[in-house]
């Protein structure tokens, strides 16, 4: 059993277009500078940190610090959940984020400068924040946690093309946004809310917990990672010429303003697919499926350094 004062640090290698593994050394003497006493692991395969995350917490580790992306933290996150050892926000979680959208510490201003990370951990607020669960209905698998944005559709689309332009960075997003919109078709969707049913031909449909994804894209009106409520945003049949001219509201977040976009606070939501096109379900910027979904919410369920 590990002494709970020691940092467990995982480390992804690949994040960041190998920034991760250059940027560590330095990462490292900072540790040591700023008088953190750790061990630690680099990831070696796609969800490696899951299965590190549940190891550290089985030796009796309580104190990590994730160094890589926004996919980096979403499998730390589910590792977290998916465990039975200890309640998921007795894990406190520092990061150093070396990503390409690095979207979910936008919201909570964690720098992206290496130093001001660490002393954010070091001497920064301990803060639980709600964590979205999925239910891929009809299927015999875990459930899928995140903690910044879901969604299906054209989100999960971009998400599923980002991986050949990371070396753009943030760019990378808006690069697939624009390239999906010569192959993304809307999808017939049925959507139930508390006790609303919304029935459309769909864009896209995300459940927003925090205020940034897609590299800075804003999709949702009014998000709040504390208040127990999901943010919704449903955006219906809008063409592909009303997007291109809408392009920049998805950074600014008028695209919510849009007479073809509804928003929803709820803490469920449930989404059938009532056609054969199969839209991409993503979760914090990964893929995760398709098919039909139930969403909830784990209150104030991860605890993180800010």
């Amino acid at each position: 059993m590990t002494d709970s004062k020691t940092w467990f640090v995982i480390i992804n290698p690949t994040s960041g277009n190998g920034s991760s593994k250059k940027k560590w050394p330095e990462i490292q003497k900072l540790l040591i500078t700023y008088q953190f006493t750790f061990e630690f692991v680099f990831t070696e395969y796609a969800n490696h940190s899951t299965e590190l995350i549940q190891t550290a917490i089985r030796q009796g580790y309580r104190r990590v610090i994730c160094i890589g992306g926004d996919g980096t933290l979403h499998n730390i996150v589910n590792g977290i959940m998916l465990q039975k050892e200890v309640p998921s926000n007795h894990i406190h979680i520092g990061v150093i984020p070396i990503g390409t959208g690095n979207d979910w510490v936008k919201t909570h201003h964690i720098s992206n400068h290496l130093e001001k990370a660490i002393q954010t951990i070091k001497n920064g607020d301990l803060k639980q924040q709600d964590v979205g669960e999925i239910e891929l209905i009809g299927l015999n698998r875990n459930p899928i946690y995140f903690i910044n944005l879901a969604g299906i559709g054209f989100d999960g689309y971009i998400v599923s093309k980002v991986n050949k332009y990371k070396h753009f960075g943030a760019l990378a997003y808006v690069t697939g946004a624009i390239l999906g919109l010569f192959s993304f078709k809307n999808f017939h969707s049925k959507v139930i809310i508390d006790t609303q049913l919304i029935e459309s031909k769909t864009l896209m449909i995300v459940v927003g917990l925090c205020k940034y994804s897609g590299g800075g894209m804003q999709l949702t009106n009014n998000s709040n990672p504390f208040d127990g409520l999901f943010d919704v945003s449903i955006a219906k049949n809008i063409s592909k010429g009303d997007i291109i001219k809408n392009i920049l509201k998805l950074f600014t977040g008028e695209i919510t303003n849009h007479k073809k976009v509804e928003t929803f606070k709820s803490n469920a939501i449930s989404i059938e697919v009532l056609d054969n096109t199969n839209p991409i379900i993503e979760a914090d910027g990964e893929v995760v499926g398709i098919g039909n979904l139930h969403i909830s919410i784990n209150t104030k369920a991860f605890s993180f350094y800010c």
